[in-house]
Formats: structure tokens, C-alpha cells, sequence
């Protein structure tokens, strides 16, 4: 399994908005794709950003060719509308993570 975690700091007049947005429409559009397990959304706390939100989403995929797939085929037009709402107004940086231990059931 492995984690596909997206980081995002968003500036503080748009991120309720965006959290929003998030949750009630990109998430569900990247999980409608098939790729993806599940997934986790959080925000970091006691950040040194004074002008901005950190957000984590994280996605369990199962290897790596639905990763791939993900990139290929569905992630240029969903980071696209992502861009197009909010341009000027975050930053995002993308890695993946190998899961070597859990305590969930998949």
C-alpha cells in the first residue's frame, strides 16, 4: 500500500472556503475515480504561518500503477480546476509514502 499525500498551505482569507470546497467537491471527484482506497484530510496545528492554513490530504492507494493511472489519465484536470478557483492562493507540494506498518484493517 502506499500513501499518496498532498500538502497544501492556503492564505487565511480563503481557507474555510477551500476546506469546503474540498471536502464537498474535489475529494469525492478524485475518489469517484476508482483510484484510491481511501482517504484522510487534516490541518496542521501550531504552524508558524501567521497568513495561511497547512492542510495534509492524504490518499490510500494500492500500488503503484493505480498511482500512475491516477496521474496520467485524472490528475491534470482536477489539479486544473484547483488551480483555476485558487490561483494566487496556495502552494502544494505532492509525495508518496510506502505504508510498512498499520493497525487498520484494509
Amino acid at each position: 500500500m502506499l500513501l499518496y499525500n498532498v500538502t497544501i498551505t492556503v492564505d487565511l482569507d480563503v481557507h474555510e472556503e477551500w476546506a469546503r470546497w474540498m471536502r464537498e467537491t474535489h475529494i469525492p471527484d478524485v475518489m469517484s475515480t476508482g483510484m484510491f482506497i481511501s482517504y484522510r484530510m487534516s490541518r496542521l496545528i501550531g504552524h508558524e504561518h501567521v497568513d495561511s492554513e497547512i492542510y495534509t490530504v492524504q490518499y490510500l492507494v494500492k500500488d503503484m500503477a493505480h498511482l500512475r493511472r491516477y496521474q496520467e489519465e485524472f490528475a491534470p484536470a482536477l489539479q486544473q480546476q484547483h488551480r483555476a478557483r485558487y490561483e494566487g492562493k496556495f502552494a502544494a507540494f505532492r509525495t508518496v509514502m510506502e505504508v510498512v506498518d498499520h493497525n487498520e484493517k484494509y
